[in-house]
């Protein structure tokens, strides 16, 4: 074998060598951030769930406290606000995701106080359709909580691939930015009250 190829196969060999990290790093990064979108569309679907139930929860408020206007447009308001901000799962950049947080922060403070209101009115508590409603609200806070719990698990991987040198010189060339982790605000944490200790049966 000539001498001169000796280098050149170690230059060649260095170069697949680095051609096959950058590659593996990059499939790597997009299975990584697909799975955390794909976290934040369960999370979407569970906001919409509660969503929907909002609807018929105000219309069943409605046929027994027609008068709580007031609060009832608070919570029609605010429910519009939060289906108005979305967030792309491929730009879930932390002004969004924080413009996101806010709005749901904003309809879990109506709601909590549209509770308070249905405290006054036994008959709509013990309408069977309205403690139906309640189980199922009650039970999509606790899936919001678990899919925003799971977006932020799915997060952390990614964020650490990306951040982890040598790895972050080829996120920065292949342009992967970090993604932020759902926060809740203070005491928002704990959602909509939704239990009425009355209702239970020993």
């Amino acid at each position: 074998m000539k001498k001169w190829l000796i280098p050149l196969l170690i230059l060649a060999a260095i170069g697949f060598a680095l051609y096959s990290w950058a590659v593996g790093f990059n499939n790597t990064a997009i299975d990584l951030k697909e799975t955390a979108n794909n976290k934040w569309g369960d999370v979407e679907s569970a906001y919409q769930r509660r969503y929907d139930l909002i609807d018929n929860l105000v219309e069943t408020t409605k046929g027994y406290a027609a008068h709580e206007k007031e609060t009832l447009e608070a919570v029609i308001k605010a429910r519009a606000q939060a289906t108005q901000t979305t967030v792309d799962p491929t730009n879930l950049t932390p002004e969004k995701l924080a413009a996101f947080q806010q709005a749901q922060s904003g309809l879990s403070g109506a709601l909590n106080r549209l509770m308070v209101v249905i405290e006054r009115y036994p008959d709509l508590k013990a309408d069977q359709h309205f403690k139906e409603l309640m189980s199922q609200l009650e039970g999509t806070e606790n899936r919001i909580n678990v899919a925003r719990n799971r977006f932020n698990e799915a997060v952390n991987p990614y964020n650490k691939h990306i951040k982890r040198f040598p790895g972050m010189i080829l996120a920065n060339l292949f342009g992967f930015e970090p993604l932020d982790y759902f926060k809740s605000e203070s005491g928002a944490e704990k959602g909509v009250k939704v239990d009425f200790g009355t209702e239970k049966e020993g």
